[in-house]
């Protein structure tokens, strides 16, 4: 299995050398709260906390703010790391409690996805001003100018700044399951693929899947 990745011209001038990783693994389960997971989190969340990693995380997550505030929204990690500071990681099921984990351990943006529910190649753009994407559950989102989106070959897929789309969010019966991570003006390529790695590790111990790929571009 492969995914097909690319940045537009429009994005590479406005941002050069800002990445973008992904990684997939395949035939990987999804189940809630497999045997040996709670301590495997716990161990994460103690490496996370200590006084030198969290002051590095917090400052990438500020930068990630600082970003958001740039279009005119709220970035969502800072409220999250700071109620996993004081109550660890949320759980959901394994692929969604994966992606949060990468996310704090890493202070970046990451994303979890079905990767059978794309519609061909990926691309990360630019949006033009009032371009559509139907968000998670159904919500309408309307873009600005420049924003920072990723299609596929049918439409956005994913709003940086306002969020993932229904269509391709991962459910019960996700087999293959893609998680990517945007980088911002700010952070280096070795955190997106740090995050990425602890993304895949844990869905394919936990899960049994296989990791197919993890790329930074």
């Amino acid at each position: 299995m492969v995914v097909n990745f690319s940045k537009s011209r429009a994005f590479m001038d406005r941002y050069p050398g800002v990445a973008f990783g992904l990684t997939l693994i395949s035939n990987c389960q999804n189940p809630t709260n497999p045997p040996g997971f709670d301590p495997y989190k716990r161990k994460l969340l103690r490496k996370m906390r200590k006084r030198e990693n969290l002051a590095e995380i917090t400052g990438r997550i500020d930068t990630y703010g600082r970003f958001f505030q740039s279009f005119g929204y709220e970035c969502p990690l800072p409220k999250h790391l700071k109620r996993t500071i004081h109550s660890g990681f949320p759980r959901y099921n394994l692929m969604v409690d994966a992606h949060f984990m990468a996310e704090m351990c890493a202070g970046i943006l990451v994303a979890v996805t079905d990767h059978e529910r794309f519609d061909g190649k990926l691309k990360l753009d630019l949006a033009e001003e009032g371009e559509t994407c139907r968000g998670m559950g159904d919500r309408k989102i309307l873009t600005q100018g420049g924003e920072i989106v990723l299609r596929d070959e049918k439409e956005i897929v994913c709003v940086l700044c306002q969020g993932a789309d229904e269509k391709t969010r991962v459910r019960d019966d996700t087999r293959h399951v893609l998680f990517y991570a945007y980088g911002v003006p700010g952070i280096a390529d070795r955190y997106l693929r740090e995050g990425l790695t602890i993304a895949a590790e844990t869905a394919s111990q936990f899960g049994g899947g296989k990791i197919e790929s993890l790329e930074i571009f």
